[in-house]
């Protein structure tokens, strides 16, 4: 799509708008309504200083790392560093690399971290989540009332009355419209749709990069991050994104002669219409303490990219990840069932297989290689790097290494079951062609762990 695109412009740039265009409101109120700003100026003073300070102090302690992505059978790093604050024991899988989340503050578990400063910048993280999901809240509430009375009244309403205008106005919905009736339904969705489970920190000193992209499309500039939709989140799920660019006076809209489009000295969020050639795309300038909100399902129809001003940036982008393939109940729970399978003759103390089933030994197989390639590769190929917090994943780690044994010698016993004379030979057929698919898949996947 990218390439078709790109052959279709040729040589010519597609029109976007900053806030210095006169068309700019107009365009987002019709084409991007479901992307919502916050002035740094409305968030508390205190969350500000706890959050900046917390970023300062993850810096300090070399916790922002650049990550080894996969894309198309080849490894990247990313120009971006990060690193992943969230529930204990979630995950968030992006370009082929799994991040394991340091966890942070939740009761009923025991949480040790390297220094009593990186609990409290998690903690600064844990609060900062719980602002955005009240604020995703209050904004999708907002559309949800406008859209309806929408439907009721003939005449269109300008959506600037019903919520927030985009970049001008400080407050969010109005108290009387955000304690309105909402349906249960409604509200169990908006809930589930806005609980931030994780988020993932992001880190850039353009200065320092030797080399940065250029935006295709548009001409916008210097790109940190590429345009892309967020991946591995729930469906219609909010995207929370705080952002602090650590900018001087020198750095604050540096050109004084009129630009056309964007100021490069500033940093930029941009949104285009996925795969579309005729809507100009936005650039919106981020300034210190800035947040937006990708409301509903902005993230699956649009496309956003991050533009790189001069200064260095921090942002804490917060999202509810799909964990459902993604945690450590879940992968727990994937080994109990196989080990289901294993049995230990009381006498003798030898291991020995339960069932010699098709449909069985092929789930049994399959799980042994989600524990080896999702999880114990994905960790220890750079997991090390997560100890400068906490050495909380060891343990589970340790545990699941020990179920991966056991699969192992689940495997060994199969071979030798498939060896013995009386099996027949239909039957073992059958086992030996499924078994092979699973081996062979685990064969090609350990020579490519290995070359990563």
């Amino acid at each position: 799509q990218k390439k078709k695109l790109l052959e279709e412009l040729g040589e010519n740039r597609l029109p976007y708008m900053t806030p210095d265009d006169a068309d700019f409101h107009q365009l987002w109120k019709t084409k991007y309504s479901k992307l919502i700003f916050r002035k740094s100026d409305t968030v508390p003073e205190e969350l500000h200083q706890m959050v900046q300070e917390g970023f300062l102090t993850l810096q300090k302690h070399d916790c922002f790392f650049r990550d080894l992505v996969r894309i198309k059978g080849k490894d990247f790093l990313t120009p971006v560093s990060r690193i992943l604050i969230g529930n204990p024991g979630c995950t968030y899988k992006y370009l082929n690399t799994r991040l394991f989340t340091v966890p942070w503050p939740t009761e009923g578990y025991d949480l040790k971290y390297c220094s009593p400063q990186i609990h409290d910048a998690c903690k600064a993280l844990i609060r900062l989540n719980d602002y955005l999901h009240i604020e995703a809240v209050k904004a999708l509430q907002g559309q949800n009332l406008f859209e309806t009375k929408e439907i009721k009244d003939t005449t269109v309403i300008d959506r600037e009355q019903i919520f927030a205008t985009p970049l001008t106005e400080k407050g969010s919905v109005s108290k009387d419209q955000s304690s309105c009736c909402v349906p249960d339904d409604d509200y169990i969705s908006i809930k589930n749709r806005t609980s931030y489970n994780l988020t993932l920190l992001n880190y850039m000193d353009p200065l320092q990069m030797l080399y940065l992209k250029q935006e295709p499309y548009f001409g916008m500039g210097n790109m940190a991050v590429s345009w892309h939709h967020d991946e591995n989140l729930v469906e219609r799920s909010t995207v929370a994104v705080y952002s602090y660019s650590c900018e001087g006076s020198a750095m604050e809209e540096s050109n004084e002669q009129k630009l056309t489009g964007r100021d490069p000295a500033v940093w930029h969020v941009g949104l285009k219409v996925a795969w579309d050639i005729k809507t100009p795309g936005l650039a919106i300038p981020l300034h210190q303490g800035d947040l937006y909100l990708m409301l509903d399902d902005l993230n699956m129809t649009h496309q956003h990219c991050v533009l790189a001003g001069f200064s260095p940036r921090f942002s804490s982008t917060h999202r509810v990840a799909d964990c459902s393939r993604g945690t450590l109940e879940y992968i727990f729970g994937q080994c109990e069932l196989a080990l289901q399978n294993l049995q230990t003759d009381s006498d003798s103390m030898a291991l020995s297989l339960k069932s010699l089933e098709t449909a069985v030994i092929k789930q049994v197989e399959e799980i042994h290689n989600e524990v080896e390639f999702e999880w114990l590769r994905q960790f220890w190929f750079q997991g090390k790097r997560y100890l400068k917090c906490t050495d909380w994943w060891l343990k589970p780690m340790a545990k699941l290494e020990e179920f991966w044994r056991k699969m192992e010698i689940m495997t060994s016993l199969v071979l030798s079951e498939v060896g013995k004379e009386e099996q027949i030979e239909e039957q073992r057929n059958e086992t030996i062609s499924c078994f092979l698919l699973v081996l062979t898949e685990r064969q090609k996947l350990r020579k490519e762990w290995t070359a990563r």
